[in-house]
């Protein structure tokens, strides 16, 4: 695999501590070029843009495009640091460990690291960090659960604390852009950054559609954005709109590429990228679960000599998950999943179908049949979906039922259970359902329902994976009646 990605970028295997991009790589790719405004000449190609000395010129050719701020501007209050020290992060050297005091870190990033309880990086926290810190561009393949999340935000967190930020800014101006495909995923994104970044004073931003325009707008004029999370259609109604520009943009995150490129968001993302620096000005980190041809070609276009950072997903699917597989007749998998659930007391579950309509119709029997139960898919509103998954988090829910794109962003610790109602037909998905437990390296049970009309599916699921998964007959406990409520 590897072999073949470095043929693509026509290049040898990147050392950790290789060289910074150069500045005169050629941008010849349709996506580098760029709109500019009629009063702003556009950039030669070689020319390279360096901290505030690029910053100086470009601000004052955007004070007669861009308004400022009438109110007050103000920054995050950064947390209080009770006198905390280094010192009081105390990680023992482990063998085949990397520990986050082994990059130089700031201070007040250690603090936070300190507080989520992360003396030890991830393997692909370690890798990353390798080569972002010295700021490469980077391609990372991973699921998620592997802590690829806080891998770019404590890169992107360094880059901005490291440089100053410029003198005058305008509203709406991100350092750092992230852009995730899902709506669960960016407030995710944003709800760890925010954890990052609470004692730095950097001001986090999140723009999703489904929830109100006008109350997104304001955080815009209330205080400056350092950090930009967004689903790519809401960003870009926020910058065609004059509100969001992104020609400051230092950091690029692109979270899970081969989704949106499933999503169709390529279109919409390239829109985006257009109005951002060119590729060798900017910092690119671009995470996807598969490394397909479609998804190289993006990353060869939108980075400049990235690292190649790989997490072998099996690893993550088979090692910490154990798994099972039920073969059951359609009209028998609602009595197996009732069953299943209040026999064993399970008090935290997630179950997964292909389609909207069917997610609703497993809620709505749960909740009639006793059992606490929620939905979460593309028809439920932003504001009810967020409550929704807050109760999952504390226990009110015991029953989370998701669609594949509605379940992708869902970060939920202490799921003991993924029940698949009906098998993907995308294998990957499988190890993103079954990937909601064990994480952290944790034990976790799946458990997948093979009847007449998916069970073709468990192939090719069995071949990403590297072997079989045995297939059982369930026990007859197990598909007894429902009991009716009175």
């Amino acid at each position: 695999m590897l072999k073949a990605l470095k043929k693509i970028f026509g290049k040898g295997e990147a050392p950790v501590s290789g060289p910074a991009p150069s500045p005169a790589s050629p941008r010849t790719v349709d996506d580098e070029k760029r709109s500019t405004p009629k009063s702003k000449p556009p950039r030669p190609a070689s020319e390279k843009r360096t901290g505030d000395e690029a910053r100086k010129g470009e601000n004052a050719e955007r004070k007669a495009d861009k308004p400022k701020s009438d109110k007050p501007r103000r920054e995050r209050p950064a947390k209080p640091v009770d006198n905390w020290k280094l010192e009081d992060f105390v990680v023992e050297p482990a063998e085949g460990k990397t520990r986050f005091h082994d990059f130089d870190l700031d201070p007040r990033l250690m603090h936070a690291i300190h507080d989520l309880g992360f003396p030890y990086c991830t393997p692909i926290q370690a890798q990353v960090l390798g080569h972002t810190l010295k700021g490469r561009d980077a391609i990372g393949r991973a699921q998620t659960g592997t802590g690829k999340t806080a891998a770019f935000l404590i890169s992107t967190i360094t880059q901005l604390l490291t440089t100053p930020p410029p003198k005058e800014r305008y509203m709406g101006e991100p350092r750092a852009l992230i852009i995730a495909p899902t709506r669960e995923l960016v407030v995710q994104i944003a709800k760890d950054a925010l954890d990052l970044t609470k004692y730095s004073g950097l001001n986090v931003m999140s723009f999703v559609g489904g929830m109100d325009f006008d109350k997104q707008l304001k955080q815009l004029e209330s205080r400056y954005c350092d950090i930009l999370v967004a689903t790519p259609g809401r960003l870009l109604d926020f910058n065609q709109r004059g509100e969001v520009h992104l020609d400051m943009v230092e950091v690029l995150v692109l979270d899970e590429a081969d989704r949106m490129l499933d999503m169709g968001f390529i279109p919409q993302v390239r829109q985006i990228i257009r109005q951002t620096p060119y590729k060798g000005e900017r910092q690119t980190l671009l995470f996807s679960a598969t490394f397909t041809e479609d998804v190289m070609n993006l990353a060869k276009q939108w980075t400049v000599d990235p690292a190649i950072v790989e997490i072998e997903p099996e690893n993550v699917a088979s090692d910490t998950v154990e798994q099972h597989v039920y073969a059951v007749a359609s009209n028998d998998k609602y009595k197996l999943l009732y069953n299943l659930i209040v026999q064993n007391d399970w008090t935290r579950v997630m179950v997964f179908a292909n389609r909207r309509d069917e997610v609703r119709r497993i809620e709505e029997r749960l909740t009639k049949d006793g059992v606490s139960a929620a939905q979460m898919s593309g028809d439920v509103p932003q504001q009810k979906r967020i409550k929704t998954l807050e109760g999952f988090r504390e226990g009110k829910i015991r029953v989370l039922v998701a669609t594949d794109v509605a379940g992708r962003g869902i970060h939920v610790e202490g799921i003991s259970h993924v029940i698949n109602f009906t098998l993907p037909e995308d294998p990957d998905d499988y190890v993103h359902r079954i990937g909601r437990t064990g994480r952290a390296g944790t034990s976790g049970t799946s458990i997948s329902f093979a009847g007449e009309d998916d069970a073709f599916a468990l192939p090719p699921i069995e071949e990403l994976l590297g072997r079989k998964i045995h297939c059982e007959m369930p026990p007859a406990e197990l598909l007894k009646p429902v009991p009716r409520k009175h």
